[in-house]
């Protein structure tokens, strides 16, 4: 494990040669000076995707679009995500799983935010797999587009406006890349700046799973909901009419945290594309979290699973009609008086700030709920068959209700 806080130098030189491309290199493009940055922008490659197309069972291209620290009701009232909002799904209870931004951004594609509480330079091993590692084993293409990343495969910590000096992009809001796994330079390569979805798309060559953030203006973060409902309808209104985009397409726009902590961590989040037609307008009430896109995902092309939170979280009521998928009640949260808030982190190996412990081995011998997926064979091979904190059902973790054995978070709920 390496956690690691730093300001605008680099932890390693400037960028280097591309490597190996199966060996993982995490420090190799964390240089964040611009003339090492500058230097990299020339020779980094921009590798096309596969052209994959392997048809799932209810859509065949998942895009998920990530927005910042808004409260579900503020959200709900801003009139361009309510414009939004009629033409896909409201998922009226889907749920962050703690607090602050990283962790959040970590658990949408591993399964977990092993414990951590900080916006740190988190780096998370090489043998923690991610839901790369099992679309890549069915032959499904991904990648990640990321508003002002300053070049392809860009690992370092923060790129900022060169003239305002304010943050643009942020490592902390590119999930990828916070996994050292995805850190060769094959999987560096789809790791891009936001304009090069728009090659992608007119090339037709997007990949099949995408993961999407604006800039720190764009996204809510340094700026209002006003700001972030007006840059996603701008991004998405032409893409809804864009009939290459939007066949067999299912979007998920979403928040990654709530902005009141002493509310449960409710989010706004909408599906939207192709995959959803005839439920325009519709608004679906059962219980959701950020590992549900990680099992909708699993659900709908026939993957394996990670053996973490993924295996018990619900898929997406849409898609689980079709993969015969059983989406579960969970009261303590999303019920009218709930119980659990999903506001803080347990004590996993990331966590600063009032206990910690070593990485949570895998649940090897899980298997979801109903649909009887099983954890992807390479993740056996490399941890084997230890004791294990994860199970199938629906409810997660957290400070106050930690794994057993685990810490309570006894500081703050925050």
């Amino acid at each position: 494990m390496a956690a690691f806080a730093f300001g605008a130098l680099a932890i390693t030189g400037v960028a280097a040669t591309w490597g190996s491309p199966t060996q993982p290199e995490p420090n190799a493009y964390t240089a964040t000076v611009p003339a090492a940055v500058y230097s990299a922008q020339a020779t980094a490659p921009n590798a096309a995707h596969d052209t994959s197309y392997v048809h799932g069972r209810s859509f065949n291209r998942f895009v998920t679009i990530w927005l910042e620290n808004t409260d579900f009701d503020k959200a709900a009232g801003d009139p361009n995500l309510a414009w939004l909002a009629q033409y896909g799904i409201t998922l009226e209870n889907y749920f962050g799983v703690t607090h602050p931004s990283e962790p959040n951004y970590v658990a949408a594609v591993g399964g977990d935010n092993f414990g951590m509480d900080n916006d740190n330079f988190n780096q998370i091993d090489a043998n923690v797999s991610t839901v790369m590692d099992l679309l890549e084993a069915r032959g499904i293409s991904w990648g990640s587009y990321q508003e002002d990343m300053p070049y392809t495969g860009f690992e370092g910590f923060a790129w900022p406006n060169q003239e305002t000096k304010k943050n643009d992009y942020v490592r902390k809001h590119n999930p990828p890349v916070i996994y050292n796994e995805n850190t060769t330079p094959r999987r560096l390569s789809y790791q891009k700046n936001l304009t090069e979805f728009y090659t992608d798309l007119n090339a037709k060559q997007l990949p099949q799973w995408i993961f999407i953030t604006p800039n720190m203006t764009n996204d809510g973060h340094d700026t209002s909901v006003t700001f972030a409902g007006n840059w996603s309808r701008s991004f998405l209104e032409p893409l809804l009419k864009n009939e290459y985009f939007m066949k067999d397409t299912l979007v998920l726009l979403t928040f990654d945290e709530n902005e009141t902590y002493t509310l449960a961590n409710r989010v706004f989040s909408i599906l939207l594309g192709g995959a959803v037609k005839g439920d325009e307008g519709c608004k679906d009430t059962n219980y959701y979290n950020h590992y549900s896109e990680i099992a909708t995902v699993e659900a709908n092309w026939g993957l394996n699973t990670l053996g973490r939170w993924d295996v018990g979280a619900n898929v997406f009521e849409h898609v689980a009609k079709k993969t015969g998928d059983i989406v579960r009640p969970n009261n303590a949260v999303a019920g009218d008086e709930p119980t659990v808030f999903q506001n803080s982190s347990y004590a996993g190996p990331f966590n600063a700030n009032f206990a910690n412990a070593s990485y949570p081995a895998p649940n090897v011998n899980m298997v979801s709920p109903r649909g009887w997926r099983t954890v992807l064979p390479a993740i056996k091979r490399v941890w084997g068959n230890k004791h294990s904190i994860y199970n199938n059902g629906v409810a997660i973790p957290d400070g106050q209700h930690p794994p057993a054995g685990y810490a309570y978070n006894n500081v703050s709920n925050v």
